[in-house]
Formats: C-alpha cells, structure tokens, sequence
C-alpha cells in the first residue's frame, strides 16, 4: 500500500488516544472483565474512528477501506486484545452490511449514532450449535405483515451486556441453507431479549461476552438489512471485513511483544551473560519479525486488491489463518524467554497468549479458513 499524509494522521492520532484514553485502564479494566463501551466508544465516534471507510452522508470519513486497516494496525498498540476486538466489533463486523445494503431510513436509525458511538452493537451470528456452520443456525425470523417474530439464541455475542443493537442473522423460510437466511437490526431493549451474565473466558477478559435470548421478539419489516433470503452473502461479504481487521490488528500485538521480549532478554541474566546473547535465542526473535512482517504484506496486499473492488475472501482467510497461528507461535515463544516472569497473570507474555487464541477460532476456526481456501484452489475433495 502506498501511504498518503492522512494515513499517517489517522495511524498516529490512534496510537496518541491509545496511550492517553485506553492504556493506562487497561489493568483494571481486565481485572473487572468490562471495559466502558459506550464511554470509549463516544470519544472514538468524536474523533471519526468508528467510521473511517462509512459514507459521509451518516457521519462516516468516506475513505477506502485501506484507511480501516491502518486504523486496525495501530488498535495493536493496545495492551490488550478484548478493547480492539470490541470496537472491530463496531467498525468491521456489524456495520458493513447495513453501510453498504440498509436503506436509508434504516441507516439513519442505526447507523449514523453507532458511527457517532452513541450506540454500541454487536453481531449476533453464532449459536451453540452453529459456531464455525453459520449455515446451521436454527435461530428464526418468521414473517408476520409488516412484523418479522424473532425466536431463538445467540452465543458468544461481543458487547452483549452493552449492545445497543444487534446485526441478527437469522433463516426467514425453510428453504435451501445459504438462501434462507436474512440480517436485522434489533434493538436490545425490543421487549422478548434476554442477556445471560457474563461468560467467563480463557482470555478477551476486558470485552464482555454473553449469550442472547429472543423469545417472541417483535420487529418491524423495515429493520431488515437488503433483500429477504440474501443473509447469508451478506454475512458472508462481511467476514470479509471481520478477517482482514483480526488480522491486521496482530501485526503490532505481536510486533510489541517481541520488541519488549528483546528489552527484558537484553537485560535478564543467566549464568554470566544476557538471555539474548544466545544464538537461539536471538536467532528466533529475529524469525518471528521475519514472519510478522511477511503476514503484513499479505494483509497490504488483500487490502489493496478489496479497495479496487475485487473479492479477497481467499487471502482473507489466508491472512486470518496465519494470523491466528502466529500469535500462538509468537506468544509462547517470547513467554518461554520471560521464564517464571512470563507466566505471570498480569505479564504481556500471557495475556496475548490467553487473548490472541481466540483468532483461531472467532470469525471462523481454522479449519474454515483451511476449507475455504482449498475451495478457491479447487481442491476439495469430490462429494
């Protein structure tokens, strides 16, 4: 990619509000498992993150999609993985469909403050029993007049005991999987929704994470997002978006932990010399930048070729898949150099190992990204 003056703008505004706005509450936001969404999310709105690639008509920047990932890049500078996560949430994950496919009315109602932050939502896809399967979910919309009866269940949901609003995929007739499915917008507070308490996780712990109960949930017509029996493409047009941001806001995670593994090593000593002074050592080190820069050009490269319009689902996914398996790689490397220090609760070693695992998962697990590809190589195995 080829950075303009504004790029740089947006990459070094984000890093100032980082360090003045999110890290220094870091700590105690992941001992309370909950960070401040609408607060934080207000203060971003004011400064136009939440809508860097949104048309301006509804309060976005209206720049390409290109200026979204250097805004992805720099949420990396964050000392966590749950805040980015939740304001990609936000940008990239339950907003697309409605910028590019809602009408208008509809993006006036839900949009334009989302992008402003003064709404928080979050996108309601998996279930318990379709996690990865998006194509499984049992969760329905049935068409009455102008109304759509919503009943089913949502897991997992980021933001859930804060959204304002959710993206809700949900199967509008019994038709084939992949075209029976449309995407709502549904207002929390819609009498029938239910929030579990927050779920405990293995990492994220800032993020809050719950489960969505609709029990006869009465919405009208107009909050569908695009055309009837179409959700499933949008989704799909979606985790586009999903993957790329979850990818890029890696890169510096993982880029932090390594640059702060070469200052503790430089200055840990065992038996008469620095840690980093072994050649195992340093030589790794020196690997894994190797490997985090190369994921950078894959993610400069989907990014480039999406803002000329074109389908990046393969290198998406590509770029997820390694992604996801380089910050385990990464993150228990450095924490195999920090020794007893790097298996401390609160050190940066073992939060991004804890936070970072997640990105094999959320968005669609490996494998999905693996039969993906292999689809695009046309090597699946004949049925």
């Amino acid at each position: 990619m080829i950075f303009t003056d504004q790029h740089k703008q947006i990459k070094e505004a984000t890093e100032k509000f980082i360090e003045k706005e999110i890290n220094p509450h870091i700590d105690v936001w992941e001992k309370e498992k909950l960070f401040p969404a609408h607060k934080l999310f207000k203060k971003l709105g004011d400064l136009g993150f939440l809508g860097i690639s949104k048309p301006e008509e509804y309060g976005g920047l209206g720049l390409d999609y290109s200026y979204e990932m250097v805004f992805a890049e720099a949420l990396g500078k964050v000392r966590c993985g749950g805040v980015p996560m939740a304001i990609g949430v936000q940008t990239n994950m339950a907003t697309p469909a409605l910028a590019k496919i809602g009408s208008s009315n509809l993006k006036e109602e839900f949009l334009r403050p989302t992008l402003a932050g003064d709404l928080v939502c979050s996108i309601a896809v998996s279930e318990d029993v379709a996690g990865s399967d998006v194509a499984a979910i049992r969760t329905v919309a049935q068409k009455q007049g102008d109304d759509y009866l919503i009943n089913g269940s949502k897991m997992w949901i980021t933001s859930a005991t804060q959204a304002d609003w959710f993206c809700l995929l949900a199967n509008t007739s019994q038709g084939a999987s992949h075209k029976n499915k449309s995407l709502f917008c549904v207002p929390a507070k819609t009498p029938g929704i239910t929030i579990s308490p927050k779920f405990d996780k293995l990492g994220m712990w800032s993020s809050d994470t719950a489960q969505v109960f609709f029990d006869n949930v009465r919405i009208p017509a107009r909050y569908r997002i695009g055309e009837e029996g179409m959700g499933f493409i949008y989704q799909m047009q979606q985790f586009q978006e999903e993957r790329l941001f979850a990818a890029a806001t890696s890169i510096v995670q993982m880029e932090t932990l390594v640059d702060d593994t070469i200052k503790y090593t430089r200055d840990r000593q065992a038996f008469g010399k620095a840690i980093l002074d072994n050649q195992v050592v340093h030589f790794r080190l020196s690997e894994l930048k190797t490997e985090i820069e190369l994921l950078r050009s894959l993610i400069y490269r989907a990014t480039e070729i999406y803002v000329d319009g074109h389908d990046v689902t393969m290198l998406a996914s590509m770029a997820k898949l390694k992604a996801g398996r380089l910050l385990r790689e990464v993150s228990d490397s450095c924490l195999q150099y920090w020794g007893g220090m790097g298996y401390m609760w609160e050190n940066q070693p073992g939060r991004l190992l804890r936070d970072g695992r997640l990105t094999s998962i959320g968005g669609g697990a490996d494998e999905i990204m693996l039969g993906i590809i292999s689809k695009y190589l046309g090597i699946l195995p004949q049925k």
